[in-house]
């Protein structure tokens, strides 16, 4: 966005993107490289909180005096993490295991300064509930491809949202960040500060970017 911004998004979802970009700080996105694969036997908190922590510790390494915001989203149903779909039949699956039922939606933030050796981690957990779904809706729905690189499948923020009957908890989490709490990292961290003039509600701290 802005080449000099000292905030890092270290995500190429154009979902977290949009969510950042609604705070109105300039910032860059610079992806991380790390694998998001669930070890043997690790629980999906401690995965989802390792994964976001090491996606900023990889961008942070290479940019040690600015403030990298990683996040690592996953669904968990049945005990069972499900990520992103690597076929159009695994979406079928995973849509037809969440129709009719409540899933979690996890999601980790980090938020860290290499140089300062600064870290704040929080978690964030929301309920969903499908509605039931016939196989053609499941079958219709995967077909739009909207669910593709999704994790578990379906994109909350699109037409996917006509697949929920009710959300608990912050719904910008399903989409892929939960920008309440993002926000109180960033004003924690004191890189933003009420906005008192231009299009946003938050402009960076004094001395910041």
């Amino acid at each position: 966005m802005i080449p000099t911004a000292r905030l890092i998004l270290a995500s190429e979802s154009p979902r977290r993107r949009e969510l950042l970009a609604a705070v109105g700080v300039p910032f860059r996105v610079i992806p991380s490289g790390v694998d998001e694969t669930p070890r043997p036997g690790e629980s999906a908190v401690r995965f989802v909180r390792r994964a976001a922590i090491d996606k900023g510790r990889e961008v942070g390494g290479r940019h040690p005096s600015a403030h990298v915001l990683s996040a690592d989203t996953i669904v968990v149903a049945d005990g069972r993490i499900l990520g992103k779909p690597r076929s159009r039949a695994e979406s079928r699956r995973m849509l037809t295991l969440l129709a009719g039922r409540e899933h979690r939606v996890y999601t980790a933030v980090c938020l860290l300064c290499a140089g300062r050796g600064y870290r704040d981690l929080g978690l964030e957990v929301t309920r969903v509930r499908f509605r039931a779904l016939t196989a053609a809706e499941v079958a219709s729905y995967v077909r739009t491809g909207e669910g593709d690189d999704k994790a578990g499948a379906y994109a909350a923020q699109g037409a996917g949202m006509l697949l929920i009957d009710r959300v608990s908890g912050s719904f910008t989490n399903v989409v892929g960040l939960p920008m309440t709490r993002v926000v109180s990292m960033l004003w924690r961290a004191r890189l933003i500060e009420v906005s008192h003039g231009g299009p946003g509600w938050y402009s960076l701290a004094e001395g910041k970017g």
